[in-house]
Parts: structure tokens; sequence; C-alpha cells
């Protein structure tokens, strides 16, 4: 804010034109509005520093100006919008004689403005007079710092555009008014933006080569007379055949014709070469595979060898069985080919004679392999009651944790151990019979006072002097009521969660059957359904004893066969359900009476290489939708979208046919017949004139209901 030199009242000032010449906007500052030469703004006036040199304004008094308020002096109101600028152009400097015109104003106008503006104030106010060419201007004279003084020339340009009210202040002690002036500057012209101002054409040049040939003029110079000229550089040009456009093109087919039989045969060579390998690699494939057969075969051998010869489970036991089978039907086949008569008779008893020896063999193996399984289920029971609690923790690391009922679990396990440790010394022993009296005796019951009675026993035994061999039996019945003491729940809490049997007796009295073979009631686990079963039969135990009397069959190939089917059809994420109904019994049925037991396409009859795998790949597996093949054939047929197409029509409707007689025979089961009566009509294969009969059984048969005798209730 600054106090500019003020003009004269009397006359009215006009609104200010923006001179063309003047230079880019500049900020709002604050001009001086009230003309009052004899007073000096005072300390509390609100000023921007000094004034700008560029702007020069005059107003009238504030009292003369209509519309015009006093606020109040400690508010520093701003004031109304009715007033004018003056600005100032470019003028002239007068120095006494000389007169030199300003080159720019501005610049002038800055060192001008920089002096006292109380002195400026104090000095008479020049008059406003009209120039020649009819403009209002006004002479000021300026003191400078050397003491010089300069003499300006205003000239008041009359402005078109009407300047905004930016506001002021009011000094509070003088009253005088200080107005926020606008920018002297020409308001920045809007062009119109609509109007292309430039284009590709006229940015960019357009080039053009050309070639051309300049001229030359040459000359030849011969021998003449009075000229020679050498001849020893020169040479003998003799013009050669005449080449055709047709014979140049003959030659060119006939050079392209070479590069072409080159190429073709570097690439028939490629090609040779290629098979070649791929003839060498399928060679080497071929020994790699018929040696990894080979192998797996003695492998699979060597491991039936094994179990012959020392058989542990049931399927160890049903293998030695169908190998005792299959050597009584040699023998009898032998005999009846080569006796008859007495001689017969006498070898068929001799023959019974072995068998029976050899099933007494199987018999005492059986046991030795039943204690020894005993022995691994009681101390895998033991194991898992002692084991802490595991789980994974946050940080992905196993975390275990021991309850009491764990510890008391794995002292209980301790115990166990200790008592059936062999060659300890008599006060070893008497110290052990201590500690399992001990800890019995912490709970009063029957069983407790048994086993306490038997330590009693086997101590005054030992204190005699008894032999090892004379203490088995007792050692034995001390060891196995111990078990049954850590077998109860209410003395190891832990193992409530291990038993099968319900803590609550009367809940064995639900789902009892009676076997039809032993003649016992026995739950339901205890009994082994077939798919076509419709009633309730013989438990397991009769059937295993039929099984190794009579039947001996060995069902492990196609259990393996059968779990690996199970595991194929669940990659496929189908909802196939098929395959998990049916039994080894029902799948050996399908591979041997319906497919063979030999591979469709090769005829090979190694069970242990041959699957079933879909016939068609879009459709679950069924005994209606399975093929048999080998192994690498099955890799091969999964890889066919449509197999009626690859394989031609003769060979499908030989599997078409297999696939009806496979419908036809597992239609009577009860669990498929459901199934395939509500997919009867999906089904894309030709169906029998009699497949309600097939499907159905014909009249169906009232099922057999059976009659059970009541319970008694010394039963359980």
């Amino acid at each position: 804010m600054s106090e500019e030199p003020e003009t004269t009242p009397a006359e009215p000032v006009a609104e200010p034109v923006v001179e063309p010449a003047a230079e880019p906007a500049a900020q709002p500052e604050q001009t001086e509005a009230q003309p009052e030469p004899e007073t000096q703004p005072g300390p509390d006036t609100q000023t921007d520093g000094e004034a700008a040199p560029t702007t020069a304004t005059a107003e009238e008094p504030a009292a003369e100006q209509e519309g015009t308020e006093e606020p109040d002096e400690s508010s520093g109101e701003q004031l109304d919008p009715d007033r004018t600028n003056v600005i100032v152009s470019q003028g002239r400097v007068s120095t006494g004689a000389d007169d030199v015109k300003l080159i720019d104003s501005d610049a002038v106008l800055i060192d001008s403005l920089q002096t006292n503006l109380s002195q400026e104030a104090l000095t008479p106010q020049p008059s406003i007079v009209k120039n020649q060419d009819g403009q209002d201007t006004l002479t000021v004279t300026i003191k400078k710092d050397n003491g010089t003084t300069d003499t300006v020339t205003v000239v008041i340009k009359q402005e078109t555009v009407r300047r905004a009210f930016l506001g002021g202040w009011r000094h509070r002690e003088t009253g005088k008014e200080y107005h926020n002036s606008s920018v002297q500057t020409i308001p920045k012209r809007n062009y119109d933006t609509s109007m292309k101002r430039s284009c590709r054409e006229t940015q960019t040049v357009t080039q053009k080569n050309e070639r051309c040939q300049t001229t030359s003029d040459t000359s030849t110079q011969m021998t003449k007379t009075g000229c020679w000229v050498s001849d020893r550089e020169d040479k003998i040009i003799i013009p050669g055949k005449y080449v055709s456009a047709d014979d140049k093109f003959a030659y060119m087919l006939r050079q392209v014709i070479i590069l072409q039989s080159y190429f073709r045969r570097w690439k028939a060579r490629k090609y040779v070469d290629s098979i070649r390998q791929d003839h060498i690699r399928r060679i080497e494939w071929e020994k790699k595979e018929e040696e990894r057969k080979r192998k797996e075969k003695e492998r699979r051998l060597r491991e039936e060898y094994q179990r012959r010869m020392q058989p542990l489970g049931k399927e160890d036991f049903d293998l030695v069985y169908h190998a005792l089978e299959l050597w009584r039907r040699e023998e009898v086949e032998n005999i009846n080919a080569t006796k008859s008569g007495p001689e017969r008779k006498a070898a068929l008893a001799g023959l019974m004679d072995e068998e029976t020896q050899l099933i007494a063999s199987i018999q005492r193996h059986k046991l030795i392999a039943k204690t020894e399984t005993n022995k691994k289920k009681k101390k895998g029971f033991l194991d898992r009651c002692a084991a802490p609690k595991e789980w994974i923790g946050f940080d992905g690391m196993p975390t275990k944790m021991d309850t009491p009922y764990t510890m008391r679990a794995k002292d209980l396990k301790m115990t166990y151990e200790s008592l059936d440790k062999r060659y300890l010394t008599r006060e070893e022993r008497l110290d052990i019979l201590l500690q399992l009296k001990l800890t019995v005796k912490e709970h009063d019951c029957k069983l407790t006072k048994d086993i306490v009675e038997l330590i009693d026993r086997e101590a005054d035994l030992l204190m005699r002097g008894t032999k090892e061999k004379n203490l088995e039996g007792l050692r034995q019945r001390i060891s196995t009521l111990f078990l049954q003491y850590i077998k109860t729940p209410l003395f190891n809490p832990e193992a409530a969660n291990l038993l099968k049997v319900p803590e609550d007796p009367s809940s064995l009295r639900k789902n009892i059957y009676y076997c039809r073979g032993c003649g016992n009631y026995l739950p339901s686990t205890d009994f082994e359904l077939t798919t076509n079963a419709r009633t309730i039969g013989r438990c397991r135990k009769c059937k295993d004893l039929d099984g190794e009397g009579r039947l001996r069959e060995d069902f492990s190939r196609y259990r393996s066969l059968l779990q690996s089917i199970r595991e194929t059809e669940e990659s496929y994420s189908d909802s196939s359900r098929i395959i998990f109904l049916l039994t080894e019994a029902d799948l050996r049925y399908l591979a041997e009476n319906i497919w063979g037991a030999q591979s469709v396409l090769s005829q090979w009859e190694d069970t242990y290489d041959l699957t079933l795998v879909r016939w068609n790949k879009r459709k679950e597996w069924s005994p209606w939708n399975c093929i048999l093949l080998t192994n690498e054939e099955a890799r091969a047929h999964s890889k066919l979208a449509k197999p009626e197409e690859a394989y031609g029509t003769v060979f499908t409707q030989k599997v078409k046919y297999r696939h009806i007689l496979g419908k036809q025979h597992f239609a009577s089961m009860p669990k498929l017949s459901d199934y395939m009566n509500k997919n009867l009509k999906n089904v894309n294969m030709p169906l029998p004139s009699n497949a309600d009969k097939v499907m159905f059984g014909g009249v169906r048969k009232k099922e057999e209901t059976l009659s059970l005798p009541p319970l008694a209730e010394g039963a359980m």
C-alpha cells in the first residue's frame, strides 16, 4: 500500500483506459483514494509496503462520493466499489532545457516514486490540462536522492473497461481511505479456439529423391600421323555368345532346381535322422519297459513267496490256501489221468492225508501269526493312549502337549512293558510286582482284587524258588488282567477314545442279527453283505471257515485292481458312484466271465498287467461302460475322444455285446436296480427284449424276513 500524488478534486476523473503497450498484469495493490495532502499515513494503517511503480491513482474525496459509508475505525471495513483508477503511461521527462523521451516509463516511475511520500504530500498538487491531441495530462515534479529533480508528464488514458472495486482500508486517525487498485494491463484477449491455426501440411516438409545423370565430356586418342600412343596395356576384347532372355531364364531355372534338390536332400536327411532317433529311442524304451516288467514280476513273485512262507494276515493265508487248492486240483487231475480202480482210490486217500498235514501246518503258522498280530495290536493301543496331543500351530510347526490323561496312560504303558520283560532277577521281578500292586490298589473293585491276589501268589512262589517256566501261565494271567485294567475307561480315561465297544452295555442290544452258520447273535458289523444279497446270511468267521475248507479263493489281485479303479474314478471328479458299490467278487466276475480275463486288443492274459477303464470317458464307470485292456493300452485309450470312430464298427459291436452281458448280470443287484431304472433311457446302447425281466428278475419275490427269537437276559 502506498500514498500516490493526488490530483485536483474539483475536476472529475474519467474511467481509465488500458494502454496497449503496458506490461503484463501485476498483483493487486493498495492505492490512496482520499485527497488530503496535509496528512500522512499513521502507524496503524495496513499497507503492502511501497506502492507499485507503475500505478498512480487520483480519486475524489470519500465525503463527495455517493454510496460511501464510513465504517467503524476499529474494524477496518472495506469500502464501496464505486471508484476509478488512473493509469500512468509513457510520458516525457524534462531536465530544464533538454527533453528526453522515456524508453521505458515503468523504469522511470520505479526510480521516481521512491521518494518520501510525506514530503510529496506537502507539495502543491499539479493541475490537469489537455494537450494538442485533446488528452488529459498531468505534470509531476519528482525529487531524487542526489538532489536533482525530474518532471514527468503523465498522460491520462480513458479506460473502456470498468475496473472492479477490490476493497480498501480507512485510516483510523486521519480518516484517509486506501483502495486496492486493479491491474493496469489490458485484459487478456480471448481468442477463438475453434479456429484451426496449424495443420500437418504446413508443419512438415515433403522430400523427394531423384537420380540424375550428369553430362561428362570424354575423348579417345589413337595413333595417327604425328601422334604415337603406346598399346602395351591394351586388351583385346572378343564378344561372347549372345544370350537371349529365354536362355537366361532357362539357366536360372536350372540353378534353382539344383538349389531345390540340395535343399530337399538336406530336409530329407534331417527327417530320416529324426525317424532314426525316434526308432532308437523306441527300442531303448522297449528294453527299459521289458526290464521294468521283468523286475516288477520278480518283485511280485518274491513278495508272494515271502507271503506264502511267512504268512501274517488274512490275505496272506488266503493266498496260501489258494495255492493249496491249485496243488490239490493238479494232483487230482494227474491221478485221474494215470490211475484207475483201487489204485486211484489209494492215491486219492494218500493225497487227502498230505492235504490234512498241510492244513495242520498252515493252522500252526496261523496261530503263531495271530499271537504276533495281537502283540502288535496291544503295543499300538498303548502307544496311541500315551501319545501327546498334537496340532499345527500358527507358525506352521507341530505343537505337542501332554495332558493328565496321557501321562496316566504313559505310566500304565511303562508298567505293562516291564511285566513282559524276561530274564530278570528275583529282586527286579519283585520290585515290578510291588509297583503294579500299588498302581491297581488305587481302585477297589473285583478286577483289582484279582490282580492283587495273583501278584501275591507270584511273589510267594518266587520266594519259594519256583522255576521260571512254571510261572509263565501265572504271569500271562497277570498281564491279561492288567491289560483289561488299562482298557477300562474308569482307570484309564484316554482309552475311551480308542475303544470300539460302547461304554453303555444296553447299546449292544441294538442291531443284533442271527448267524445261520454258527447260530450266534452278533452285531451287524460282523456280517459281510454282497451287492446282490437280499437277506442276512452267515457271519464273517463262518464265511472265512468255508473259504478255507471248500472255496479257497484269492482276491488279492482283484482287490488291488478295485482300489486302482476307484482312485482313477476319484480323479475324474464327476460323481462316479457305481464302482464304489462293487466288491472284489463282482470285479472278478466282470473280468473273468464277461471279458475272458484277457485284453480285448492284444489278448494279454497276465491279470497283474490288466485294468478296466471307461469305454466312453464322458460317462461314469459302470459294468456297461468299461473295457479290459493292458496298462499301456489303457493310457492310449484314454486319449480317444470318440472310440467308436477309432476302433471301427466290428470291434465296437463286440464291445457293446460285452456291455449288454454286464448289464444283464449286474441289473439284478438291489443297489443298482433303482439307479438303472432311472437312467435306463439315458444309456446309449441296444437293450435286450427282456430288459425288464433281467433288470428286476421277472416276478419280484417277497423279501425274506428274519424271525429272531427273543434275547435272553444273559445273552449278552
